[in-house]
């Protein structure tokens, strides 16, 4: 990849590579976009193969979040950080310090919060060394993990999903496949059983995998096995890229919607799914209920508000469906479109400014 080549092509504004050779911290922060506000997006920790694997992640991550913010109505821009590592072997107080004490030179631009990898007790550490942090405890003024939210707008954009699919919202008897029970993915098992849905999971952990459905009665089956699953929803939970050239002739289902981001490795299998008559509900529009749970800290935190803001991504997810149908488009444009359109007109009215000062 030629990085600055890539940056232009998709409005990119910053990239900051940050290493500490004492706690061994090797992070990259990008800013996509601050149309709206300033970039809000979580820290990932991964045992990243290559660096350049690392920063295309953090890119796509960053531009995926400029879209989430947008389409869900949030004065908030695009940003997203990973620190190379394997969070299991290599996270310490030591490297979470440095890493904040990173984040705040950029002096607001970017403000942080957990992603795979990291943790609400991570974002602790991080707000010893900045305040440009969201997703801590409680007790600091935070709102504690966010996990539980983000499970709760994949629920509600699931039961628009169905009821544009199968005519109804109801879950129940739907069989579901769900790819990972981490943080969220477990959170999504337990609201799904209690809707009466039929589980299918799996995870990369086979123990996890295995706990988990003794838990929620599921059945279980091997990481490259769940893409094949006869089944009405298809809900990837880890990570992106998942529906590919090698995954797209396995899939028996009729919906894809769930909680990883940039479920798409291109666009052009968005163009795919379309033609196969398979309903994908992007994932920025139904997974922003962590970011918009996180959001609501940086105006007081008011959990009521934050759960009724969270259930909105139904109608968010319905509006997707009723552009795509409509106009005829895949349902990843539409989404596209919507976000585009809020940024657009951001733009025009000088908006961004007001969210910087608002929120930074």
């Amino acid at each position: 990849m030629e990085i600055f080549g890539y940056m232009e092509k998709y409005d990119y504004e910053q990239l900051v590579m940050c290493q500490d050779r004492e706690s061994g911290l090797k992070a990259i922060i990008a800013i996509h976009d601050t149309t709206l506000g300033p970039a809000l997006g979580g820290t990932r920790m991964w045992p990243y193969v290559t660096e350049q694997e690392a920063i295309t992640d953090a890119l796509r991550l960053a531009r995926g979040m400029t879209y989430k913010a947008a389409a869900a109505g949030l004065d908030l821009g695009g940003g997203k950080a990973v620190i190379i590592g394997d969070p299991r072997r290599d996270k310490t107080e030591v490297l979470l310090r440095s890493y904040g004490r990173f984040v705040d030179t950029l002096k607001g631009r970017y403000i942080t919060a957990e992603d795979v990898g990291t943790c609400q007790q991570d974002m602790d550490i991080i707000h010893r060394e900045t305040k440009h942090v969201t997703g801590i405890a409680p007790a600091n003024g935070g709102s504690g993990d966010p996990s539980p939210f983000t499970a709760l707008g994949v629920l509600h954009g699931m039961k628009a999903a169905a009821r544009e699919a199968f005519g109804t919202e109801s879950l129940a008897g739907v069989r579901i496949a769900l790819q990972g029970v981490g943080h969220v993915g477990y959170h999504l098992c337990h609201l799904l059983k209690e809707e009466g849905a039929d589980l299918v999971i799996t995870d990369i952990h086979t123990s996890v995998a295995e706990e988990a459905a003794v838990e929620f009665g599921a059945e279980t089956v091997g990481p490259d096995e769940i893409y094949g699953v006869q089944c009405d929803i298809f809900a990837p939970c880890a990570l992106g890229a998942v529906i590919n050239d090698t995954t797209l002739p396995q899939l028996k289902t009729r919906i894809i919607t769930g909680s990883a981001n940039n479920v798409l490795a291109e666009e052009r299998h968005g163009e795919e799914l379309h033609r196969m008559g398979i309903l994908y509900v992007p994932d920025y529009i139904i997974n922003a209920g962590g970011l918009i749970n996180v959001a609501e800290e940086l105006l007081g935190y008011q959990q009521q508000r934050a759960v009724e803001k969270v259930t909105r991504i139904y109608d968010n997810t319905a509006e997707v469906m009723a552009i795509a149908k409509r106009e005829g488009i895949p349902t990843y444009r539409a989404a596209d479109r919507l976000a585009e359109e809020r940024i657009q007109r951001a733009k025009r009215t000088g908006r961004a400014r007001e969210g910087v000062s608002m929120v930074g």
